[in-house]
């Protein structure tokens, strides 16, 4: 039986999972738009429409709070796991995922100035040498959570057997080549379609080309 209060921890989950997001992707972009060296901890609290308190209880640097954006990422393709139909081959549901989280709309494979600077932006980004702790320490954290999906949906147990754990890394490990050969790509590769190679190939035993 759900409570009143059972509800409102709910709400208040949410709300906290809500103002994480907000609050990392309005570092995203301010670093993306400025430079990392240019924005600071209370221009991320402006711009989310926060104090600067509130930061500092989500998150201890910027580096944090831009790795928290993938660790939500991955979050959100653990639930889709979860979500998509029992009966449906456990490759598929991975791929409808990550496709969901990682390339949600239509790719037509042209790139305007504004989406070269922003992919230049974010190569930039993803290379500042802060970021890269607070990066290995979200991965870790993502794999744990979408192995426990994979568990579920394959019957296997999370703490005892080697596959749910498997799998997790392999799909890290798939998108994060699949995004890195998008950034570094000329001409760029759309990301859904090679988001698509990528797991077409994982699905099939990484056959020799």
């Amino acid at each position: 039986m759900t409570t009143g209060e059972d509800v409102g921890i709910g709400l208040r989950e949410r709300k906290k999972r809500e103002t994480r997001v907000a609050l990392s992707q309005a570092t995203i972009r301010l670093c993306l738009e400025r430079g990392w060296g240019n924005v600071t901890v209370e221009d991320i609290a402006a711009a989310a429409n926060v104090s600067v308190r509130t930061f500092r209880n989500y998150f201890s640097s910027k580096a944090e709070a831009i790795a928290a954006g993938h660790l939500e990422r991955t979050l959100r393709i653990a639930e889709e796991v979860r979500a998509r139909p029992d009966t449906e081959p456990l490759w598929d549901s991975i791929m409808s995922a990550v496709q969901a989280q990682f390339a949600p709309a239509a790719e037509t494979g042209g790139e305007s100035p504004h989406d070269r600077r922003w992919r230049d932006a974010l190569r930039l980004l993803l290379a500042e040498p802060a970021l890269q702790g607070e990066v290995l320490k979200a991965n870790a954290a993502a794999q744990d959570e979408l192995a426990k999906a994979v568990a579920e949906r394959t019957g296997t147990d999370v703490a005892h057997d080697v596959y749910p754990k498997l799998v997790a890394a392999v799909v890290g490990a798939g998108s994060a080549v699949a995004l890195e050969h998008c950034l570094r790509a000329d001409p760029p590769t759309p990301l859904a379609q090679l988001l698509r190679e990528v797991f077409a190939q994982l699905a099939a035993g990484l056959p020799v080309p």
